[in-house]
């Protein structure tokens, strides 16, 4: 039998397109869109006393109630403070909220949902405590606990945090009950592998896409409820300029400048509107049964 020459060889093997970043865009375009509307918000924040802004609490009355122009780009308030200025900076605010409570909440939420998927006695007293807490929509949870202590950041994030950590627990939890009943678990005990081994090399990497995915949605429900605390004045302290704070100031002469109300409130919606899109864009991502079908 006559050898096949290499390089008739190279040229009947099929050649594997390498896949670009074109490709990526195209297959995932909601990931790419959020992250990117994502991105400018937080460089915006992050920059905020490099892009043209003044001090946020800065007074001038006789200034105030302009409408937007070349000089005020969003106009003033009912005190002549610079509403660009404070959009800006309350993207500091709501980026903030929304970070901590989606990383508090899903720490503290896996860690308990992991243990209550494995423990039988564990799940039967926590997860009733947790079904109570979501019983109670998560704006009147956040709007009972920040009445019992001062208006602050730090405050608002706990308060939000508590009612966020039941979603995500019973997330965790319905994973973990799904995936203790496979043959690979069944085979780890049976090996003799310890409790915590079991859970740190087989189920918790198979929460993570889920856990994931869910995070980017209690970032976004995180930013609209502190908006809401701060509207009805139960949330950051007035002098804090956050987006809530700045439409809740803004709604008395909502007829006479509804920019001060309209423009803040587009801002906090693109934000919401890139992390729900991000959020999409990593659950189509990460289901492979979605990724078999695209």
């Amino acid at each position: 039998m006559t050898a096949v020459p290499t390089e008739l060889a190279a040229l009947a093997a099929p050649r594997v397109r390498r896949r670009g970043p074109s490709d990526y865009i195209r297959r995932h375009p909601t990931i790419v869109i959020g992250a990117a509307l994502l991105g400018l918000m937080a460089l915006m924040a992050i920059f905020a006393p490099y892009l043209g802004t003044v001090d946020p609490q800065a007074l001038s009355p006789v200034r105030r109630l302009r409408w937007p122009s070349a000089q005020y780009w969003f106009g003033t308030d009912m005190l002549g403070r610079d509403v660009y200025s404070r959009t800006i900076y309350g993207a500091r605010i709501s980026l903030t909220v929304g970070l901590s409570v989606a990383l508090l909440s899903t720490a503290l939420g896996l860690a308990i949902g992991l243990v209550t998927g494995f423990s039988r006695w564990t799940d039967a007293v926590v997860m009733r405590i947790m079904d109570g807490l979501m019983s109670i929509p998560a704006i009147l949870i956040a709007i009972a606990l920040m009445a019992l202590t001062r208006a602050s950041i730090e405050n608002v994030i706990f308060a939000i945090t508590v009612a966020e950590v039941p979603r995500v627990t019973r997330l965790v939890r319905g994973v973990v009950l799904s995936l203790r009943e496979l043959p690979f678990v069944e085979a780890a005990h049976a090996s003799g592998t310890g409790f915590v081994r079991i859970l740190w090399r087989h189920i918790l990497p198979n929460t993570l896409p889920p856990l994931l995915v869910q995070g980017t949605f209690v970032a976004a429900s995180a930013m609209i409820v502190e908006a809401i605390l701060s509207f009805l004045g139960a949330g950051t302290p007035p002098n804090i300029p956050s987006w809530g704070n700045i439409m809740a100031e803004g709604r008395s002469l909502f007829q006479v400048a509804y920019y001060i109300v309209l423009i803040p409130g587009a801002f906090l919606s693109i934000t919401v509107l890139a992390i729900n899109l991000l959020g999409d864009g990593l659950r189509d991502a990460l289901d492979p049964r979605l990724a078999r079908r695209m």
